[in-house]
Formats: structure tokens, sequence, C-alpha cells
């Protein structure tokens, strides 16, 4: 994606199967301004030495962290700018940790023009592996009022 990708698509120029992404690096700084800023510093995503003896076998980054690209997504570049929130379902399926490249894609799935809604399908990936999948459900921009 480019800078050119940030901006307004109206409702009446999306289409069903419309795509775009984002990718981020989750590091460790990430981690810890996510941290700050939710308050959840929960060991798993802070101390290495407790993280080893969970589940995981190590650190992993908060999940509404990379959840947080589909945010992005929607607010910057697909719809866009101007679109308002109305329901996010996710579900995680694998864990993201610190260092890994995380891409965030958002498809559109259904449009109901009347209302100005804009349902969207959500998956972030590490690589080849999903580690969220979800939808979203927004209202979009108009064109015209």
């Amino acid at each position: 994606m480019t800078k050119h990708d940030i901006g307004t698509i109206f409702i009446e120029d999306l289409s069903v199967g419309q795509a775009r992404s984002v990718s981020k690096v989750i590091g460790t700084h990430e981690i810890s301004l996510f941290a700050e800023v939710s308050e959840d510093r929960n060991p798993v995503h802070m101390d290495e030495e407790h993280a080893k003896t969970t589940m995981f076998k190590g650190r992993i980054a908060h999940g509404m962290l990379s959840a947080s690209l589909f945010s992005a997504v929607i607010g910057e570049r697909l719809p866009g700018h101007g679109t308002i929130y109305l329901s996010q379902n996710l579900r995680f399926t694998a864990p993201v940790r610190p260092g890994d490249d995380v891409t965030a894609t958002v498809t559109v799935s259904q449009i109901n023009l009347a209302k100005g809604r804009v349902s969207l399908d959500c998956v972030a990936k590490v690589g080849d592996m999903v580690v969220i999948k979800g939808d979203a459900l927004v209202l979009a921009p108009r064109r015209t009022a």
C-alpha cells in the first residue's frame, strides 16, 4: 500500500471483494507502548521468564495490539476517513511474538447502500499463518449526504 491508498473510498465507490492491507512489525517497543496505553501488563506480554512457563513458551504480543491494525485499515484505507465502527468480531488463532511482521487485510463482503453499512472480512497473518480472523460492520462515508 502507498500513501495514495490513504483517504476515503465512498460507499458508492466500494465493491464486494475490494481489499486493503497494512503491515507492521510488532516489536518489544510496540508491546511496551500498548501495555502503557491499555493498562494491560499481563506478564505473558511483558516478562520473558514468566512467559516461558506458559503454553506459549515465550512472550507474545497483546492480541488487541495486532487487531488494532484492522482499525488502521478501516479508518485510513477502506473505507477510510469518516468511517464509523459499529461492531467487530475477532478470533485469535495463533500468537504474535515480538519481532513478527503482521499483515492485516480487510475485504468488503457486503454493501447495504440504503443503510450506509459495509460488512468487512478481517484477516491478520504472520507470513502465511493466520493469527486473527474476524469481521466488522461499519458505517461508510457517502459521497452525497
